[in-house]
């Protein structure tokens, strides 16, 4: 079960819990209303919203935090060091979005019994690669969640991966719409399953 921070529909929690491995993002904030196992917190382990979970006390005492028994770090740091130069070039306002923080939380996953994973920069460019059908037009980086689909579609192919929680609405550097045609396709051919959604009760920006 993969749950991004968007809407979530009313009792999904259930649905959600029962799940045997449940990935959440960045300050989960489909905790609580969105169920409350969290096996896997994926992070975004560069730029400001790296900066900012690992100076936060709140976030690493927060309970999807301290529950999760893995830390999932997006992005490839040797990815994001090959994009520096293009993106001062071509988005100068992103001066420290490559900047990396992966060392970090390593030290705060040894710090906490935690393991720590970094998806391979190889996930990041068969997601782009991917992304390529579907007409994304100039981005910056897919979006977190869509890497973490593409990760668990790789290293689960056989299992029903569900998931909830995905407006495909944020940040313009992630081509959030060729994002949602690319998961209606993976939905179209079984490869992943949305969660029913009815009455949403969560609405923040998706992962």
């Amino acid at each position: 079960m993969i749950v991004g921070n968007g809407e979530i529909a009313e009792g999904a929690a259930g649905e959600i819990d029962a799940a045997d491995m449940v990935v959440r993002f960045n300050d989960c904030r489909s905790f609580g209303a969105g169920g409350n196992r969290t096996d896997i917190v994926a992070v975004c382990n560069t730029g400001r919203p790296a900066r900012a979970m690992l100076s936060s006390a709140e976030w690493r005492k927060s309970p999807p935090v301290a529950a999760a028994s893995e830390i999932w770090s997006a992005r490839d740091p040797r990815k994001f060091a090959a994009l520096r130069a293009p993106l001062a070039l071509s988005h100068p306002e992103l001066n420290d979005f490559c900047d990396d923080y992966t060392d970090q939380f390593t030290a705060f996953c040894r710090a906490t019994g935690k393991r720590h994973v970094v998806i391979d920069q190889s996930v990041h460019e068969r997601v782009d690669e991917a992304l390529s059908a579907h007409e994304p037009g100039p981005y910056v980086v897919p979006s977190s969640g869509l890497v973490v689909i593409g990760a668990l579609l790789l290293l689960h192919p056989d299992d029903d991966i569900a998931i909830t929680g995905f407006g495909h609405t944020g940040w313009d550097g992630h081509p959030f719409a060729a994002e949602k045609r690319l998961v209606d396709l993976y939905v179209s051919l079984g490869r992943v399953r949305r969660v029913a959604s009815t009455t949403p009760i969560l609405s923040s920006q998706g992962a």
